[in-house]
């Protein structure tokens, strides 16, 4: 009897060791994952914002709450599972799956630059909201940042998914699930800091006992417009940018390397001629060329886009 509680007790030490090791390797993983996407994240937390810029401040939570919601069900409910399903059916199918997602933040991107450049962009996001009213506007632009989301989450767990492809399914799934939950957190935690940091200011401007923490407010309060302006754009140059280097990296997986090569020897080159920041330069040139592409390829989309439209229409 002794013998067998003692044989039952080193079965559960051994199962307990296993599975200790397992989530360390959740961990390990998980972590690695998340700082190779985290490139991805910060277009993410740069694009989300200009979809809350002109509500009410009483609906800027409630905005960010519902785009919160289907990220994580992106992530979770969708491109989990696809992702796994993909890696074990059709892994040659991620690539151009996730080149025309590229393509899809070139076209969003191009779009608002063209739009910006012709002085429509405000004007036609103030008639929307008139014609639709404020519900049905709030409801849209809801759905056009969690398609956003749906292209960018979809490169995060791409990434995710390459880190862990040597672990168990099991590991993998984990790795996707965590991965996928804490950087939404971290993502709309983030957006939700920025979007109510004017609120903050007024409450300081009001309330703080230094004079010092009232300049503070003050100059919180208005700043954040200049500052959600320039986060604006930022979100459009990173869909364009991030788009881009999908279209680079996609072509090159396919076994079109020429194109990605071509950019990264035009960076290396004009980093080692500034040494004191050659990582810096690198990345710039290489965020530049990757724009450019971007920009090339979603202005050709405007177009044709515009061409199904108005079929679209006409019927």
């Amino acid at each position: 009897m002794a013998t067998g509680l003692l044989a039952l007790l080193d079965d559960v030490a051994v199962l307990t060791r296993a599975a200790a090791a397992s989530l360390d390797d959740v961990a390990a993983a998980a972590a690695k994952a998340g700082a190779k996407a985290a490139g991805v994240v910060i277009d993410d937390a740069a694009v989300t914002p200009r979809y809350v810029v002109g509500f009410s401040a009483a609906r800027e939570i409630p905005i960010v709450w519902k785009i919160a919601v289907g990220s994580l069900r992106n992530k979770l409910l969708i491109l989990l599972p696809a992702a796994l399903l993909l890696s074990w059916l059709a892994p040659w199918a991620i690539t151009p799956i996730l080149m025309l997602g590229g393509l899809y933040l070139c076209y969003e991107g191009a779009e608002k630059v063209v739009e910006a450049l012709f002085h429509a962009s405000k004007a036609a996001g103030t008639a929307a909201g008139d014609e639709l009213g404020a519900a049905a506007f709030e409801d849209q632009q809801v759905k056009g940042a969690i398609a956003t989301d749906f292209i960018l989450s979809a490169e995060i767990m791409a990434i995710t998914l390459a880190t862990v492809t040597h672990f168990p399914f099991v590991t993998r799934a984990l790795v996707l699930g965590l991965v996928g939950l804490g950087l939404t957190v971290l993502v709309y935690g983030a957006v939700a800091l920025i979007v109510k940091a004017d609120d903050f200011g007024v409450s300081l401007a009001q309330g703080a006992r230094t004079g010092l923490g009232r300049a503070f407010g003050r100059g919180l309060v208005k700043g954040m417009p200049y500052f959600l302006s320039a986060l604006s754009v930022i979100g459009t140059a990173a869909m364009i940018w991030v788009g881009g280097g999908i279209l680079l990296h996609g072509a090159e997986e396919l076994g079109w390397p020429g194109p990605a090569h071509l950019v990264h020897a035009f960076a290396v080159g004009v980093a080692g001629a500034v040494p004191l920041a050659s990582g810096v330069i690198e990345w710039l040139v290489t965020a530049l060329a990757s724009g450019v592409l971007g920009m090339a390829a979603g202005g050709a989309l405007i177009p044709i886009v515009g061409l199904f439209h108005n079929k679209g229409a006409s019927h």
